[in-house]
């Protein structure tokens, strides 16, 4: 059987540098509570729950607590995976290099712009798919996209709108696939919004460089080993159920917790699997089987996501809990809090904002990555495709 390994999310270690401590949690650890007791005797916090063990304390004296209880064989995995994920939170990600080049996540915040080719988007259903004119409209969309400033492209031929209806492989694949073809040909890189494998392959055999797959394999067996034999970047997204049922399932103890660590096994599952961890982006999945509460919740503690080593992404444009919060119900009026999110969560760590109104976006996340820096941008200002 193979070796379970603890997962550790970190939530603060802004003093590991200067040799201080870090706040961290761990969950799948083994003897926890007696850590937790040793941790507490080395003027550490600590306290435990089950496997789950919640600690502030210097990480090497979180490790030699573990050795004090269970030796070498409890403490040298545990360092392993500590040590990575605060490296991670203060490192920040690293690039995607995608088959069509790389996007730049280690260096800045990157749009990725929303091209739904559809008729029934929560936001923009039919903007860009006129059936008289396919794939025109959708490509003439594309192409403004880039132009308006996005550094790739996500198409998407199905909705994941909350109660929508799947769509068939066949008619999926008539809507994306010249498309893609068309903006792959430009030199853009693509994304294909899909959780079918064959879209999936088909879209990458088309030019597709990314598979954005919200339902991280779970609606389709074949998608993880798709993914691996493709050789793409993968986002594994948070996310229970289907789009048609899935707000079912949005019911948490620790929202936080819980998507973390689904995130961090997926990781896991798709690294035995095959596929390199550099190749995998994670995402919170902002409004699949969440309520409002709960979004607000991860992007709170967006920032702990960092500590899983890959580049984050956010989806939160024009999403119903952002016109929770402001009163507005019309999904084109959510801008200026689509843009808060944005900045707020770029300013956390978040390295690939997905997002309608592109040029926006692309100013408000350049600004928010400034200030967190505490710099100003390398080059210029984006104006769209160079």
């Amino acid at each position: 059987m193979a070796e379970v390994r603890p997962i550790c999310r970190v939530e603060d270690a802004r003093l590991v540098p200067e040799g201080g401590p870090a706040q961290l949690v761990l969950t799948q650890l083994e003897r926890a509570s007696e850590i937790a007791d040793k941790v507490a005797a080395a003027r550490g916090v600590g306290r435990a729950d089950g496997d789950r063990l919640e600690v502030m304390a210097v990480p090497s004296r979180l490790i030699d607590a573990a050795g004090r209880v269970g030796g070498a064989e409890l403490a040298g995995p545990l360092r392993e995976v500590v040590d990575a994920a605060v490296a991670a939170w203060l490192g920040g990600a690293p690039d995607l290099v995608t088959p069509a080049g790389m996007l730049p996540t280690g260096s800045r915040p990157v749009v990725l712009g929303i091209l739904n080719v559809t008729p029934d988007s929560f936001s923009d259903g039919g903007t860009a798919y006129d059936p008289s004119d396919h794939p025109g409209a959708a490509i003439r969309a594309g192409l403004a996209l880039l132009a308006a400033g996005a550094d790739a492209v996500d198409v998407g031929g199905e909705s994941t709108r909350p109660g929508a209806d799947p769509v068939p492989a066949d008619e999926e694949l008539r809507r994306v696939l010249p498309v893609v073809e068309a903006l792959a040909a430009e030199g853009a890189i693509v994304a294909i919004d899909t959780v079918k494998a064959e879209v999936a392959r088909a879209a990458v055999e088309a030019g597709a460089s990314i598979v954005n797959d919200v339902s991280a394999g779970s609606l389709d067996e074949r998608m993880h080993p798709t993914v691996v034999d493709l050789r793409v970047p993968y986002v594994l997204t948070h996310m229970r159920g289907e789009p048609r049922t899935m707000q079912e399932h949005a019911s948490y103890e620790d929202v936080v917790r819980e998507v973390f660590d689904q995130l961090a096994g997926g990781i896991r599952d798709l690294t035995a699997a095959g596929l390199p961890p550099e190749r995998i982006v994670v995402d919170p999945g902002l409004g699949f089987a969440k309520d409002a509460r709960h979004n607000l919740a991860l992007l709170q503690a967006v920032r702990d996501l960092t500590s899983l080593g890959r580049p984050v992404m956010i989806g939160a444009s024009r999403k119903s809990f952002i016109g929770t919060v402001t009163g507005s119900d019309d999904p084109t009026d959510r801008l200026e809090g689509s843009l808060a999110v944005a900045a707020t969560a770029v300013a956390a760590g978040v390295r690939i904002v997905r997002a309608h109104d592109v040029a926006a976006t692309a100013r408000a996340v350049r600004v928010a990555h400034a200030i967190a820096a505490g710099e100003l941008p390398d080059g210029p200002v984006p104006t769209g495709r160079q």
